[in-house]
This record gives structure tokens, C-alpha cells and sequence, in this order.
């Protein structure tokens, strides 16, 4: 007969002594008990460690896998990289609100406005050029123009900062130019205004709904379909065509920049009018003697507000 299972398992007494099994076990054994080993500090420090997890991630033909663009500020960064996503905060930050700024001991302030904000003057002649916050507001200038790095600034090149609360909000990079072409506007732009609008007309028909005292009548809505919009929608805001006589001109607008969150609020023409009247000394120039490089759709509405016409100047690299 198969033997129960509880006769395998033997119930053994509480021993009241806890030195009693320590004898027992000398005495079976033949030789000293082993004294309770104690615990060393490597042991606590093996079990007090903390483990360290890394991160992976899953490449499924993502286009943004190993880099992330801003879709505000434009910069690629890493997502889930401590230091990358430190330098996006500082750099969007920079970019969005303008780059910190405390002042200089000499600053060549050239307008200044009832608000407080001042256009701080930045040359080779001043040694403001080589200055580190210049270089941080060119940096952030030439990475939304397009140009490449290092290739915004020369010699010749004058900067104005434009500084409100603490931060530069705006900057205009000016240099000398012996000539320039004027824009031909396109026919759309000049006549724009005597193009028909879209008319809302009543309907032939008496189409009218009553309920009670209230009563909806249905109307038309006619389209007009203009040719010379579409043409120049079909060949992009930002394309120009200019005249090949050149014209005298003495200021180029090389490049302007104003922080997202300042625009449209005339910072661009202070930045214009400032460089106009300290460009050269003693002198203000007329807007018929400034230039614009080839501008993007942005900058060719700003152009034409500014000079109040659409058939404004274009200097190209080999005008200077």
C-alpha cells in the first residue's frame, strides 16, 4: 500500500534555546559551530544600487527616426537626448521670443522709441562685430534666410539690432552697393483692386422658407475667375522679374529678420528707417537709394509695404 504523503513531512518542535541547535549541530557533526557570517558593505551596496535602463526605439520607416525638425523654430534635434533637448528649449526660446541680452558698456544706439526699445548700431569700426551675442543673432538669421554658415557677414556689412525688454527682436544686416534693377510688377498686383470681387446676388427664382413670422430667402454666391491671379499664383509669391538697366543705389538690405512674435508690428521699417538715417554720416538716404537682395514671399510683401509701391529695387552679388 502506497505510504501517506504526510509521513514524508515530519513536524519538528520549536526549540526554546536558540543555542540548542547550535549543539546539536556540534554534536552531529563532530566540530564548532559556524558563527553567522555578517553582512559586508559590498553586499548593502549591491542590493542598494540602482539600475540603470536604457531607451531603444523601433525603426518602422519613420522619416523622422533619428532626428526631429521643429516645425516652429527649424532646428533637427534627438527627442529623448537630455543635452539635444536642452539646446532646442534655449535655441527655440531664442528664436521665438529673441536672444537675451543685457547691454554693452559702448553701444552705438542710432533711434530709440518712446516704449524704451532702442536699434543698437554693430560694426567692424566699433568691434561689435566680433562680439558673441552678434554672432548668436547671425547664427539664428542666417539659419532661417538660408544662408550658409559664415557666409552672412563681411567686412563691409553694418548690423542693427533692434532691442526691446531685454531681448533683440529684430536684425537688419546692411552693406554698401553701387547699383540695383527695378522689380516689374506683375499686371495682377497693379490692377488688383479693379478685378471684379465675388457678388452674392438673389436668386432668379422665389425660393423663400416661413415659419411663423420668420422667413429665409436664398441667395447666389457668383464666382469670378480672374486669369492674371491664377497666373501668378501658378508662378509662386516669391517670383520677381526685373528690368536689366540698373540704377544707382547706395544701401542694400542684405537680410531682415524679425522674431515671430514681433512681426507686423513695424519692426522691420524701424530697422529700415534707422539704416537709412545712419548709414552714412550726417546724411539720410531716400528709399529710392535702397535695395532688397532677391526677396522670399515674405520679404516681397515687406519690400513693397515699405516702399509703398511693388516696383521696388533688387541688387543682386554683382551690384556691391
Amino acid at each position: 500500500m502506497q505510504r501517506k504523503i504526510n509521513a514524508f513531512f515530519k513536524r519538528q518542535a520549536p526549540d526554546p534555546d536558540p543555542n540548542s541547535g547550535d549543539e546539536a549541530r556540534r554534536e552531529r557533526g563532530g566540530g564548532a559551530a559556524e558563527p553567522n557570517r555578517p553582512r559586508s558593505a559590498t553586499d548593502a551596496n549591491v542590493l542598494n544600487k540602482k539600475r540603470s535602463y536604457g531607451q531603444f526605439h523601433l525603426e518602422l520607416g519613420q522619416p523622422d527616426f533619428l532626428l526631429h525638425t521643429c516645425a516652429v523654430c527649424g532646428m533637427m534635434y534627438a527627442r529623448g537626448n537630455d543635452e539635444d533637448e536642452k539646446v532646442h528649449r534655449a535655441y527655440h526660446r531664442s528664436y521665438f521670443q529673441g536672444v537675451p541680452f543685457k547691454g554693452w558698456r559702448d553701444e552705438t544706439v542710432v533711434a530709440r522709441s518712446e516704449g524704451g526699445d532702442r536699434i543698437i548700431l554693430a560694426t567692424g569700426e566699433n568691434a561689435c562685430m566680433r562680439n558673441s551675442k552678434v554672432q548668436e543673432v547671425i547664427k539664428v538669421v542666417e539659419k532661417k534666410l538660408g544662408f550658409g554658415e559664415g557666409r552672412l557677414l563681411h567686412k563691409l556689412c553694418k548690423v542693427y539690432l533692434l532691442v526691446s525688454s531685454g531681448r533683440i527682436v529684430g536684425c537688419l544686416v546692411a552693406e554698401p552697393i553701387k547699383a540695383a534693377h527695378r522689380v516689374i510688377p506683375s499686371s495682377s498686383s497693379e490692377d488688383k483692386h479693379e478685378l471684379p470681387d465675388n457678388k452674392i446676388e438673389p436668386a432668379q427664382a422665389n425660393h423663400t422658407l416661413e415659419f411663423g413670422k420668420i422667413s429665409f430667402k436664398r441667395e447666389v454666391l457668383r464666382r469670378h475667375n480672374h486669369p492674371d491671379k491664377n497666373r501668378e499664383e501658378s508662378q509662386g509669391p516669391g517670383a520677381i522679374i526685373c528690368q536689366q538697366e540698373a540704377v544707382p543705389a547706395v544701401c542694400g538690405f542684405r537680410a531682415i529678420w524679425v522674431v515671430p512674435s514681433g512681426r507686423r508690428k513695424g519692426l522691420g521699417s524701424q530697422l529700415m528707417d534707422a539704416a537709412r538715417k545712419s548709414f552714412r554720416k550726417g546724411i539720410a538716404l531716400g528709399i529710392s537709394q535702397c535695395a532688397f537682395t532677391p526677396p522670399t514671399s515674405a520679404g516681397k510683401a515687406l519690400a513693397s509695404s515699405y516702399c509703398k509701391m511693388s516696383a521696388f529695387l533688387v541688387y543682386r552679388e554683382g551690384d556691391v
